[in-house]
């Protein structure tokens, strides 16, 4: 900072002349009355160190600009001013020679107090024949907009700027200071910053930008002559309006006459300047998630706007941190994937317009970091004009009746990340994943097998009058989609057909509150009260593997990225580099990371997690599949899962890649008891294809990793002899498997052996297979023919029928 030599006799008279004066000095530079709003917008304060400790000057409000992860694409701008600080070197040489002859002529000759000034106004207003005229330096100028701004009460704005002796001399003294301490440089880079320029733009970089679309760097003449214009009057010169226009031309062109008169143009510039017709944007800059620069983009800038307020770093009310997002002069790099958000918005769009009554909603989360790469939904970010709605009445007939509106096609609810009273949706089958990671953690591994009846007798308790109950019983007794569903499973073919008997018995096994923690682990919350209920008591939450408790697609989606990523858990984040005004790096958008589950615990879900959309490891031993279909078009090693709902209230898939999870639910969000069926390969505005394709297009260009096979005794268990029972009756066979810490099977068709008719002719499979796994009884029909010894396809893993048809809930 340089400083100059000031000759202490000048500035006393200087101050003993204008005190005299001051009385009848009316400021030449009108304050913006919207300077109130930097009461609320004072993040990043600072202060002129060497200046009087009566004059604490704030940093003018900022505007904070966020961008996609690419670090260029434009997302949105958040501000209470539209403000951006720059250097001096920044602003064209012509813009600063124009703002000192609309407002300063000898500035650089000056004390920061101009005695001739002051002298002529005071003759002038004397008079009272002419105008009354002020004597406010630049720098007088920046001190009342700085006290203004640094004001923490609206009496000090008001001090500020009354029209008074003792506010007069008090700038005068300021500025004298001010002038000492600070180089002209200095004093004019900040006046030009700080000042009001109209339309909302606070300082000559937003003024630059909303008049005339180009940096400070980029003015011409005549646009500098026009921005210096607007500082005396913004709202009466307003070059946007018709009434405004005349005076704006000629307030440009007497700025264009006075910089002839400094020097800082010759008489032939200006002429040739005052010829060009005064042309201006008319743009402001957009504001909010409401004016998003792709408006399908606003539902993931509203998701971001949810988590900065619930930042304690920012403030600590949620008040202080919007001020400060909105104050702070941040440069957001937020965690949107341009490629893969673009992707989400064609796919849930596809065949399915914003008013319909199904929501396709979508959440693309990258494994191990959490950071949210896409965010999308068949509806418009936007507010529903209450004088002219054109939301649809409500799909609940109980809200229709009454006049209530829906939300659809216009919205500003999270649909995607829950939250301001939406507590998510039934996501179905989806939920088994959380039953398996729990039994493998128990020590139950892939191969192991239940034989899974058509109807599962559980021992949950539930109201008999519910029908799910077993007839005439209180006890839970769920049912499969499709009788061929029964059979001998273990986890890899159960959880590729979605077996509902398997996954109820797996989970009454390893204990429902294990797996209620298992989900926890991965991220699932409970915000639906009934939900919070029944997870605080978990033991007798009978359904909950079959994916009846609420969840956003966004939970989802991290959930399994957590699998993807070995275990390692991450908070879903929608930032991966914020910069404050100077530049300076904030730690806040690190990821956060910590390893809930063992890596050889994640790898095997994700190797059971692959059957289900047709990917194969060399460890899986996979059968029918629910959304067969998924690897193919992805054209990449991928795992995940499908589900529905009873009634086919809400489908959903979740399908992903090392790179990218992708959770998709179909839903009514204004009514969860439709009687409209989402679904999910049958009709082009499934659920299904949307999540895919978004795969397929973010997975474009990028590499293609294999997931790791998991290895050791989690794949084949604690394996155990079986005892030999060729030829014995059925009953001493099933005695002996039991004994042996075997679940016997018998099976329900004869194989010719050479055992009597009735006995058993073996048992399959035969030799070893996991403890407590299931072993099938193979009946002898006689006729002597050699015994079928054993399965080919594995420890305790017959193949189950592959019945057509898709299951309502899997």
């Amino acid at each position: 900072m340089r400083k100059r030599d000031h000759n202490v006799l000048t500035n006393a008279a200087s101050l003993l002349i204008c005190g005299l004066l001051a009385g009848v000095v009316v400021a030449a530079a009108a304050f913006p009355a919207v300077a109130m709003s930097g009461l609320a917008a004072k993040a990043g304060a600072e202060t002129f160190g060497a200046l009087p400790k009566e004059l604490t000057v704030a940093r003018a409000p900022q505007i904070s600009y966020l961008l996609a992860a690419d670090r260029k694409t434009p997302l949105a701008t958040m501000y209470d001013e539209n403000r951006r600080d720059v250097k001096l070197k920044d602003i064209s040489p012509i813009m600063q020679k124009a703002i000192i002859a609309a407002e300063d002529h000898d500035f650089y000759k000056h004390n920061g107090v101009d005695l001739n000034g002051v002298a002529r106004a005071f003759v002038n207003n004397q008079s009272g024949t002419n105008s009354r005229q002020g004597a406010s330096t630049l720098t007088m100028q920046y001190v009342r907009l700085a006290i203004s701004y640094s004001a923490t009460h609206p009496a000090d704005v008001v001090a500020a700027t009354e029209d008074t002796s003792a506010r007069k001399l008090r700038e005068m003294r300021y500025a004298l200071q001010i002038d000492k301490e600070l180089s002209k440089e200095e004093i004019l880079e900040r006046y030009l910053n700080i000042a009001a320029f109209g339309n909302g733009a606070y300082g000559i970089y937003a003024a630059s930008q909303v008049y005339f679309n180009k940096p400070p760097s980029k003015l011409d003449i005549q646009e500098s002559a026009m921005l210096a214009g607007l500082v005396k009057a913004p709202t009466a010169f307003d070059p946007t309006t018709p009434a405004g226009y005349p005076d704006a031309v000629g307030r440009r062109d007497y700025v264009i006459d006075n910089m002839v008169q400094i020097g800082a143009i010759t008489k032939e510039q200006a002429d040739q300047a005052k010829k060009i017709k005064l042309k201006v944007a008319k743009k402001r800059t957009p504001n909010g998630c409401v004016a998003t620069n792709t408006q399908s983009w606003g539902f993931f800038c509203d998701y971001f706007y949810r988590w900065w307020k619930q930042q304690e770093t920012f403030g600590s009310t949620s008040y202080d941190r919007e001020r400060r997002l909105k104050s702070g002069g941040y440069t957001i790099t937020t965690t949107l994937d341009v490629q893969a958000q673009k992707a989400a918005d064609r796919a849930v769009r596809d065949h399915l317009s914003v008013s319909a009554t199904a929501a396709r909603m979508l959440a693309v989360v990258e494994p191990g970091s959490g950071r949210v790469r896409a965010m999308a939904v068949n509806r418009n970010f936007k507010l529903d004009n209450p004088d002219h709605p054109q939301n649809k009445l409500s799909s609940d007939p109980k809200k229709a009746s009454k006049g209530i509106r829906g939300s659809r096609p216009n919205t500003v609810n999270p649909l995607i990340s829950g939250g301001g009273g939406i507590t998510g949706y039934q996501a179905g089958s989806t939920f088994k994943i959380f039953t398996l990671v729990a039994a493998l953690e128990k020590g139950y591994p892939l191969s192991y097998t239940i034989n899974a009846q058509p109807q599962f007798k559980s021992e949950y308790v539930i109201d008999s009058g519910n029908p799910a109950a077993c007839t005439g019983t209180h006890f839970y007794c769920p049912v499969n989609a499709n009788p061929s569903m029964a059979g001998v499973h273990n986890m890899w073919s159960a959880f590729g057909f979605s077996v509902n008997t398997y996954f109820v018995a797996l989970q009454q096994r390893v204990g429902a509150e294990n797996v209620v923690k298992a989900a926890q682990k991965l991220g699932i919350t409970f915000r639906a009260p009934n939900d919070a209920k029944f997870a605080a008591d978990a033991h007798g939450w009978g359904a909950f593997t079959l994916g009846v408790s609420q969840t956003t697609p966004l939970e989802l989606a991290n959930a399994y990225a957590t699998l993807a990523a070995d275990g390692k858990y991450c908070e879903p984040i929608p930032v991966q580099e914020i910069r404050g005004p100077d530049g300076e790096k904030l730690d806040i958008a690190n990821p956060h990371c910590e390893q809930r589950i063992s890596t050889e615990v994640a790898r095997a879900a994700v190797d059971a997690a692959r059957c289900p959309v047709g990917d194969n490891s060399s460890t899986s031993r996979c059968k029918s599949r629910t959304a067969g279909n998924v690897r193919g078009v992805v054209d990449a090693p991928v795992a995940g899962k499908s589900g529905t709902t009873d009634a086919d209230k809400t489908s959903a898939l979740v399908a992903m890649t090392k790179q990218y999870a992708v959770a998709g639910i179909e839903a009514d969000p204004d009514w969860p008891q439709t009687k409209q069926r989402m679904k999910h390969n049958e009709v082009p505005w499934g659920i299904n294809p949307a999540v895919y394709e978004t795969l397929r297009d973010a997975m474009k260009g990028k590499e293609r990793i294999q997931f790791t096979p998991p290895s050791g005794k989690i794949i084949e268990g604690d394996q155990r002899s079986i005892p030999g029972v060729k030829c014995e009756s059925i009953e001493t066979a099933k005695s002996r498997l039991r004994g042996a810490g075997f679940e016997p099977v018998v099976s329900s068709s004869k194989t010719p052996s050479e055992c009597p008719p009735g006995t058993a002719a073996g048992t399959s499979p035969d030799g070893r297979t996991i403890k407590g796994g299931v072993v099938t009884i193979e009946v002898s029909a006689g006729g002597g023919g050699k015994p079928d010894g054993g399965n080919t396809t594995g420890p305790g893993a017959p193949p189950p029928p592959n019945g057509p048809g898709r299951p309502p809930r899997r």
